[in-house]
């Protein structure tokens, strides 16, 4: 429900079972669960009658880290993650798809990447991130025209568990292929 409202905008419980096949009783249920918790909030004034609009609160939502996560909530934010993730891709491909030939069809970028960094840096990368969304964060009343709601996930994890007795972790110099692949830094001459 909170991701059909992120990204459609606002919706009714009855919109939302719905484009969800679910019972307008479940959608009613969990939108109030969800705004008692602060995930959605009511749209004023949209409604006619007894009719209610809920949207999306935008927000860092930050779980606590894993580090101090009892084992019950581990078990449910790796089940939540997993569906969270299944989710988004699905998602991504299918607008991907649908956007075959309209001006926002390129608006799809992704980056797969790796870096070497100390836990610490790691920890600030992720702050920079952080303040790099929130650069671009606004009212809806100083949304321009023509802009759209952009979904974002970050997903960073070290490549490999360390090993104790290794104390430079990561592959050999010796089993680095030297091929073009490698896109090493070259000297121009």
């Amino acid at each position: 429900m909170l991701q059909h409202l992120t990204v459609h905008g606002p919706a009714t419980s009855a919109t939302l079972a719905r484009a969800l096949g679910l019972n307008t009783g479940a959608t009613s249920y969990h939108l109030r669960e969800l705004a008692r918790y602060g995930f959605v909030e009511e749209t004023g004034g949209a409604g006619h009658g007894r009719e209610r609009w809920w949207r999306a609160v935008p927000g860092d939502r930050r779980f606590p880290p894993r580090s101090r996560q009892s084992p019950e909530m581990r078990l449910v934010m790796d089940e939540l993650n997993h569906h969270a993730y299944a989710a988004d891709l699905e998602l991504f491909e299918q607008l991907q798809r649908d956007a075959a030939d309209e001006p926002w069809a390129d608006a799809f970028p992704y980056s797969r990447g790796t870096i070497r960094l100390t836990l610490p840096e790691l920890r600030e990368f992720f702050e920079e991130y952080i303040a790099l969304l929130n650069r671009y964060k606004r009212p809806e009343a100083d949304t321009p025209a023509g802009a759209r709601t952009v979904l974002t996930r970050f997903l960073a994890f070290p490549a490999q568990a360390e090993a104790a007795d290794d104390p430079m972790p990561g592959p050999s110099p010796d089993s680095v292929p030297d091929d073009a692949d490698n896109r090493r830094e070259t000297e121009i001459s």
